[in-house]
Parts: C-alpha cells; structure tokens; sequence
C-alpha cells in the first residue's frame, strides 16, 4: 500500500509547495494576469479563427519584464519580533516586528511576509491522515467539516513596512491567525517588494526562528455544581497549600502565592527576613478527575481537537483554589497531571493540554487502567470521550459502581449517531460545529 500512495505523496508535496510560492510571488494583479495568461495560451492555438493569441503575447511579455525587474532588487535587512509568550486556537493575535534597512539606499514599498516550519507531515502522517479521510468518505457522511488545508499552522496578514532611510529601523504590525494548537514555529521573514507593473515581488530573506505556544481554544461554560464531596487523602498533599477540614500544624516552609495570610509565622519572618508560613496537615478536600480520550484514529481529527477544547474549558473553569484537578491521558505512556492548591494553575494545565497528541501505540484499557486506579482518591470524574462504544461505556459503568460520581461527554462527528439507551445521568453528546451549543445545556 506504501508503494502504490508514495507517487501521490510526491505530487501532494509538487503541488502544494507551487500553490505557496506562486501566492507569494504574485501579487493580485499578477495572479489576475498569470490566469489570463493561461486562458489566452489555451484559446491562441488556433491563430486562424481567434486574436487571442496577440493577449498571449502580451502578458507573456509582462511577465517577463515583471521577473526579470525582480532580479535587480538588492537589500540587506535586520528585524526584531516581540512576540506574546502564548496565543490560542483560532484567535488572531498581532504584534511588533521592527526592521533595519542595512543599505546605503533608501528602500520604500516594502511587505512583510512572516515565514513558518513546513507543515507539510512526512509520509507515514500523511498517510494516515489519507486512509481516515478515505474511511470517512466510505461512511457517507457528507457533512464532514474536513478543512481544505489539515496541515496548515497559521495564516499572517501581509504587513507594510514604511520607508526606510540607510541604517533607519520602522516597525510593522503583523497579525497572525493560529489555526491549530502546538508550538507554532518562525522560521524568520521575508521583505517583498514588487516590480513596476505591480505584478511579481521580488524576496530578501531574513533568518529569525522563535516559537509561540498555541493553546486550545475554550468555550465558555455555564456555572457548574460537580457532584461528589471532600474525600480523605492519606496524608494529604504535601506540596498543596492547606484549605481543608484539618487543622493540625506540621512544619514551616516559605510563603507561597496564595497562601492565607493568617498562617503567617511572624517570629520565623522577624528570623529569616522573608515571609515564613505554617502548614498544616489537610487530609480533606475536593478532588476531580478530568478524563481525556486520546484514542483517535486520524491525528488530524477534528473531533479530538475538539475534545481538547472542551477540556480546557473545564480546566479554565472548574475552581482550583480549593480543590484539586488530575488530568488523566494517554499518549506513549498514561499521564497525570495535577492543578490547584499550590501544585500548578490553569496556564500550566493549558501548555500540557497544548501538546497532547493522539495515541496509536496504545489500548484504550490502558487509560481504563489509569482512571480506576485513580478512582480512590477522587471526589467525581469528567470523562470527554470519542465515541460511545463497549469499551468506553465499561470504563463509565466501572466508575459508577465505585460510587464515584460521573459527567460523561462524547464528541462526535456530524452525522454520527450514538446509541443513548444505556447512557448515564449525566450523558451529553457533542457534535463539532455545535460544541458551544451544547456545552451551553450542561
């Protein structure tokens, strides 16, 4: 099967890297012209019976002109980017780019275009991806929202640089539209300028790699009362900062942001010069499982980036201060991560959430595994699920007979149907394109 799709895969890169460079070369006008262009060349064969092929000669020859004219372009530029540290899924963000003219000539009608990593995957992502799109068009369902592009990162404006004098620095502002969640990656930037007819730019490359972390997007959720009670945590949370029912004091450790000022010890304070505070033994309090299904099988899916989402939303809003959030995944190996009471806030849950990847190498059972092992110490659980089959509805009914309290979410493809017969109380189906809708009836 490798064989017969490595010719497609070539093609795919062909045709791909021609539809970048002729969008970036060609300005407007020259895209309009390069089309006429083709239309006369098809229509001017026939020279007895039609004049296009005058048109043929025409454009060709403002083609030419426009190409060669780009050769004379000669610069040397620096620039500088501020980016933000983080930006979100589907949220455009803008910032400063400032750039030098290097040049003992003054360079005036200067475009700055943003260069990004190839997003281009190597063969066996591509691959795979094409075999889910091909099952998925089996299943007829038609009102797949597959993007055009899967692979693309983001999407930048063009921005326009002012006139630079010799050695003069201007700053252009460039917004840039990250598409998918990760680590978005500057490879550096390139200054256009176009030829006279205003139909081909000419490139100086800038080298200038930085990266940006993309966190999901979120959607915004109502007020929600999860169901479940402190429970007992032997010993406590050692590194959790004490908002419980206990009481009984163990040791002194420094302050830490959030700490109640009441337990301040002032004597250790006067001793040391910096605040001292003292910890108690908390052995009761809220604690929630928040459940990811990572078990997809195209690592393109908009269902499980969906699934992310909805994940940190319930990370962004479910109320930290005085409990604890374990995040349980499963990617080359089972993953918990904890937020709240002094362990870690909501931006360290959003960057892990940020690089969570599909798992190929790995059974479902084993994020089953890891959730009822967890099961003990936890007050509820969240459960955002992929699909609502056999073994998804044992981990939920495991669950349940444990005692311990679930709200369970399954996202979905349009047109995909879910058997709710044998769905629990809290059950909610999500359909991509209606997530927010439906989150909106929890």
């Amino acid at each position: 099967m490798k064989l017969f799709f490595k010719p497609f895969y070539r093609l795919y890169r062909l045709f791909s890297w021609m539809r970048y460079a002729t969008g970036r070369r060609l300005t407007p006008a020259g895209r309009l012209v390069f089309v006429a262009f083709l239309v006369s060349a098809l229509m001017g064969v026939d020279v007895e019976n039609t004049l296009a092929y005058q048109g043929f000669a025409l454009l060709l020859g403002l083609l030419v002109v426009a190409v060669f004219w780009s050769l004379t372009f000669r610069g040397a530029f620096s620039a500088t980017r501020r980016l933000p540290r983080f930006a979100t899924a589907g949220q455009p963000f803008d910032y400063s780019v400032f750039v030098k003219n290097l040049t003992p000539r003054v360079q005036r009608d200067l475009t700055l275009l943003e260069n990004f990593a190839d997003p281009r995957p190597a063969f066996s992502e591509w691959l795979v991806v094409q075999l889910a799109e091909e099952r998925r068009a089996r299943s007829f369902r038609v009102n797949s929202r597959r993007p055009r592009q899967p692979f693309r990162a983001a999407e930048a404006r063009d921005a326009l640089v002012p006139s630079l004098r010799p050695n003069e620095a201007a700053e252009a502002r460039v917004e840039v539209t990250p598409l998918r969640r990760g680590l978005l990656r500057f490879c550096g930037m390139t200054l256009a300028r176009p030829d006279p007819f205003g139909l081909f730019r000419a490139f100086v490359k800038v080298p200038l790699p930085q990266t940006v972390l993309v966190l999901p997007k979120r959607y915004p959720l109502p007020p929600l009362a999860l169901p479940g009670a402190r429970k007992y945590q032997h010993g406590g949370v050692a590194l959790a900062s004490s908002v419980g029912q206990s009481d009984e004091f163990v040791a002194l450790r420094e302050y830490r942001r959030g700490d109640p000022l009441r337990h301040i010890h002032w004597r250790s304070w006067a001793k040391t010069g910096k605040p001292i505070v003292k910890e108690f033994e908390d052995e009761f309090f809220a604690r929630h499982a928040l459940v990811l299904d990572t078990f997809a099988g195209d690592p393109r899916s908009e269902a499980f980036e969906e699934a992310v989402a909805v994940a940190a939303s319930f990370a962004c809003a479910l109320e930290t201060q005085e409990s604890l959030l374990d995040l349980l995944f499963v990617e080359s190996r089972a993953y918990c991560f904890t937020a709240g009471r002094g362990l870690a806030h909501e931006d360290q849950m959003l960057e892990v959430l940020a690089s969570v990847r599909p798992c190929a190498e790995k059974r479902f059972s084993t994020l089953e595994h890891l959730v009822l092992d967890h099961a003990a110490v936890v007050s509820g659980c969240i459960c955002v699920l992929l699909a609502w089959d056999a073994p998804r509805r044992s981990l939920v009914q495991k669950l349940e007979a444990l005692g311990v309290p679930v709200m369970t979410l399954v996202v979905v493809e349009p047109g995909t149907v879910v058997d709710a017969e044998a769905a629990p109380r809290q059950f909610r189906v999500l359909e991509v394109g209606k997530i927010e809708a439906g989150l909106a009836t929890l």
